[in-house]
């Protein structure tokens, strides 16, 4: 089959865009690219081809509209893109034979499951133990830390550092002592029998000896009314990729930790003016975070609404979010009092003027794919890992399956834990590797010696 014409707009320091990037350049597809970044014509444009669409990236395969990363990640997951790209009939036949186990299943020593900062990490001390390791990067390649414009808690940074070039230079580095990237979504774990069989929404299938997960987490959702039409026309999960589109506007921002700190603080470049919700009083982002965030409320940049919760968002696909309506309460949680008798007309209920809203409300562990593994979680997906103060700290309650990262630390949720719990699990998985080997020569001796007798 030829390959289409195919078009992306970005623009600068977007990471959705380079994950897009990187997806179309593993499978071989040359495309033209528009950066919109600085020029009104081409954004205009780009945003008249995609129904009003104001995010980007934005992509088009001849000249039909594909939307966004997670489209085309979508496409990916559902193993039809090769098809729409023209590199197979269909989605499904490209991966038959790997699903049935035939020949192509490749056996790897160590599959990791995310390319986050735990992940990657855990590549590189895998890589130089001669493990041998293949990263899956997952629906957000990269992880969180790509959606991050200043890295400045990170050590050894003193002028601090983007997001998305400390991971390219950890995984530079990973590559350099052997580990193997392929952009993929692991699908199911099947730990019934060993070697671990690991397949991907693609279709494609390995077997492993080991698998660390180190899958991460993605950003939670409200499940308000207008939230699903609104997703990516003035809604967004990530200030970084989108707030440069609302220049101007008055924006708000919904969270109270360290994550909406940052991105009301990152808006205010944007904004006319930055509305922080948090449906308490008292935030739980880190000091340094309030101090910057209070500065800001003295220059007039950002108004903090507290103990308010967002209760619907309004607009159109065409003219994106037009307002929003608020509930507030002084004791806080007025979503909960709003349907409790007890605080009947206590509630006050007002609409908002903004232009774009912003969610920054916490994440959600990525860990469907070991449902079945017998793998202990808790009730929110985190991975319940041994702990401790010796080795095997990050194994999990299956032998030969390590957790690393936010897929365990619900509580830190740091660059430099994440990274630190991925050197464990990579320390871990090996010493287990070896004594795996050990046991599997031992067993193989006594075998041998066994038939000699006989």
């Amino acid at each position: 089959m030829s390959q289409p014409h195919v078009e992306v707009y970005t623009k600068e320091n977007c990471s959705y865009c380079e994950k897009a990037k990187d997806l179309l350049d593993s499978k071989g597809i040359e495309y033209e690219e528009y950066i919109v970044t600085g020029d009104e014509a081409l954004f205009e444009e780009m945003v008249e081809r995609a129904k009003g669409r104001k995010t980007a990236p934005e992509i088009f395969v001849d000249d039909e509209l594909i939307g966004g990363y997670d489209d085309l990640s979508a496409l990916e997951e559902a193993g039809e893109l090769d098809a729409k790209l023209g590199l197979a009939e269909t989605g499904d036949a490209a991966g038959a034979v790997a699903a049935d186990g035939g020949d192509d299943v490749e056996h790897r020593r160590l599959v990791i499951a995310g390319s986050g900062i735990a992940g990657m990490t855990a590549a590189i001390y895998a890589g130089r133990a001669n493990n041998d390791p293949l990263v899956i990067e997952g629906d957000e390649p990269g992880g969180q830390l790509t959606l991050t414009t200043d890295v400045e808690n990170y050590p050894g940074f003193p002028e601090g550092i983007s997001g998305p070039e400390l991971i390219n230079e950890m995984r530079a580095q990973a590559e350099k002592f052997g580990a193997e990237f392929e952009n993929g979504i692991i699908e199911t774990v099947d730990a019934d029998d060993r070697p671990f069989r690991v397949e991907l929404t693609n279709g494609d299938v390995y077997t492993a000896d080991a698998i660390i997960a180190a899958s991460g987490a993605s950003a939670r959702t409200l499940g308000v009314p207008g939230e699903d039409d609104l997703m990516g026309y003035g809604l967004s999960t990530c200030a970084t990729c989108d707030g440069a589109f609302f220049r101007d506007e008055d924006m708000l921002v919904v969270g109270g930790g360290d994550a909406a700190m940052e991105e009301a603080h990152f808006l205010t470049k944007f904004a006319d003016t930055v509305y922080l919700a948090h449906r308490r009083e008292e935030f739980r982002a880190e000091d340094y975070w309030i101090d910057r965030i209070e500065k800001k409320v003295e220059d007039g940049d950002v108004e903090i609404m507290r103990n308010t919760e967002l209760a619907e968002i309004h607009g159109s696909q065409a003219d994106g979010v037009d307002h929003v309506t608020l509930l507030r309460h002084p004791d806080g949680h007025p979503k909960d009092k709003f349907d409790d008798p007890e605080f009947d007309g206590e509630v006050e209920v007002f609409d908002h003027d903004v232009g774009a809203v912003f969610y920054a409300i916490g994440h959600t562990p990525n860990t469907d794919y070991l449902e079945g593994t017998g793998v202990e979680m808790d009730d929110a997906g985190y991975l319940g890992v041994a702990g401790g103060f010796e080795g095997g700290q990050t194994a999990t309650d299956v032998e030969g399956i390590f957790g690393a990262g936010d897929v365990v630390d619900f509580h830190y949720q740091q660059a430099i834990t994440a990274g630190g719990m991925g050197s464990k699990a990579a320390m871990d998985a090996d010493e287990w590797l070896e004594n795996e080997a050990d046991l599997t020569a031992t067993g193989e001796a006594e075998t041998a010696a066994g038939q000699a007798d006989d």
